[in-house]
């Protein structure tokens, strides 16, 4: 390797030796983003707006296909509009951005700039629905959305991010828990087959909830610090918002009933779990079913007669297979292994004069590091199919993490010696109680991520108080 190369690599912090460092050096030396000019606020690059649209087009086909239609709403509230629903404000009310001006003037009503859309959505409900023929509405946006952050990280936790909100409304209790449960299914399924992040699926405890929420639905993963991310959510809204918006509707008798309403969200923080889960100390690692390059030709040699020739035959052929690209800039061939190694694109293809002469070329894989010389005939079958098995293969090598990383804690002497020894998931049963709850993060950090559906019994006593356990629940410290 040459000078050059090793101090390209060298400008990403080792992740054993300063985790957080090792993060904020892949986001920036991947071309990821960019910090802007407001504090909390990033400038997504190219490249990382390219994987971001990957996902968002997948994510964005699932919910169409579940019948669900795109709307765009304002990014102001007034200030009246956002006090309606009482836990609702008081949850957000430290993270709203205010406007007070409008050019010089002094607006009469303060505006808050959109953290989340439960009210735009309910007072827009109330003027729109009347009768069961309008139900269920199901509706969802893109769009930015801005809270005031007090930590910020890029992806992780941002002033200003990108996501998708879908805000449905149904005639009864049991349509909204379909709905709540079916796009937590959708979510968990995006990330575990796109990003081949393994998540773990269940409901958050009443303090953990989304503030003004019957309950709230959540997808859990585990990066490779062993902190755990909250990777997506549904809410069930029951009749808090119908309520407080006064949004009725004419049932099949003529009698006026309450709608029961949902909402669930996505966004650019899962960027952060696929940096967290894949990296490594060479950069970042994308799974080949959201990589906008699933596969980068680098001519060996190029100068030479016929090399950048065969190489752009190369990518002809391969383009309506799989996302192909070739570098053909005048950069020595180590600098591009480097550079596309950073980037996290999962297939190398070198291909230099004695391949062209042996008819073959080589791909180099992005998870393994490992080569393989495949016969020219035989690539169209190979390539897709080498991509098949790194997807898998990030998604085995992520859940080995996890299982690995998750821990049984009995009472909190063991709860507080897994914390110290090994960071990760910890199994532990609870009363219910929101005192345990509190008492728990006060003395470890640790919180409560979800009470997981598959439910296992690890001990008869809660972990913090000993009285009689109610339910499992998964703890860990958490982003």
């Amino acid at each position: 390797m040459g000078k050059k190369n090793k101090q390209f690599v060298e400008k990403i912090t080792a992740m054993e030796d300063d985790f957080a460092q090792w993060y904020t050096d892949v986001v920036k030396q991947a071309d990821l983003v960019e910090y802007g000019l407001v504090r909390g606020t990033m400038i997504i690059k190219p490249y990382g707006f390219a994987i971001w649209e990957n996902i968002k087009d997948e994510l964005d086909y699932k919910i169409k296909e579940t019948g669900h239609s795109n709307v765009a709403f304002p990014v102001f509230i007034p200030e009246s509009l956002l006090q309606k629903e009482k836990d609702h404000v008081e949850g957000f009310a430290p993270e709203v951005a205010w406007i007070t001006h409008g050019g010089d003037d002094k607006l009469a009503e303060r505006l808050a700039f959109r953290p989340t859309s439960e009210v735009l959505f309910s007072d827009y409900y109330s003027k729109n629905i009347h009768s069961y023929r309008d139900l269920p509405k199901l509706y969802n946006q893109w769009t930015n959305v801005v809270r005031w952050e007090k930590t910020t990280r890029p992806f992780l936790r941002s002033s200003e991010f990108h996501w998708q909100e879908g805000h449905t409304a149904h005639a009864t209790d049991e349509d909204a828990a379909q709905e709540t449960d079916r796009m937590l299914g959708v979510y968990a399924d995006l990330v575990e087959d796109y990003l081949a992040i393994p998540v773990l699926r269940g409901r958050k405890t009443e303090k953990e909830k989304f503030a003004g929420a019957k309950y709230t639905l959540t997808i859990e993963a585990l990066m490779h610090d062993g902190k755990a991310l909250q990777s997506g959510t549904s809410h069930h809204f029951g009749l808090g918002f119908a309520e407080a918006f006064d949004i009725t509707y004419l049932d099949e008798n003529g009698e006026s009933q309450f709608v029961h309403q949902t909402s669930w969200g996505f966004s650019t923080r899962i960027m952060g779990a696929l940096i967290m889960v894949h990296g490594d100390n060479r950069g970042l690692v994308v799974p080949p079913r959201i990589a906008p390059t699933q596969a980068m030709i680098v001519p060996i040699a190029q100068h030479k007669e016929g090399v950048l020739d065969k190489a752009y035959d190369l990518r002809d052929r391969l383009k309506d297979l799989v996302r192909v690209d070739i570098d053909a800039s005048d950069k020595m061939p180590g600098w591009k292994f480097n550079e596309y190694e950073m980037k996290g694109i999962p297939v190398r293809v070198e291909m230099g004069p004695k391949d062209i002469e042996k008819e073959q070329v080589v791909l180099v894989r992005r998870d393994t590091g490992e080569k393989e010389f495949v016969a020219l005939n035989d690539l169209e079958n190979r390539l897709p199919a080498l991509l098949d098995e790194i997807q898998q293969n990030l998604f085995d090598k992520a859940l080995a993490h996890r299982n690995e990383k998750t821990s049984v804690a009995k009472n909190m002497d063991e709860f507080k010696q897994t914390l110290e020894q090994k960071t990760g998931f910890i199994k532990a049963m609870w009363c219910g109680d929101n005192a345990c709850e509190e008492k728990i993060k006060e003395e470890t950090t640790a919180t409560s991520r979800c009470i997981p559906f598959e439910q296992e019994t690890v001990a008869d006593t809660c972990v913090c108080c000993g009285k009689e356990a109610k339910e499992l629940v998964i703890w860990a410290k958490a982003y």
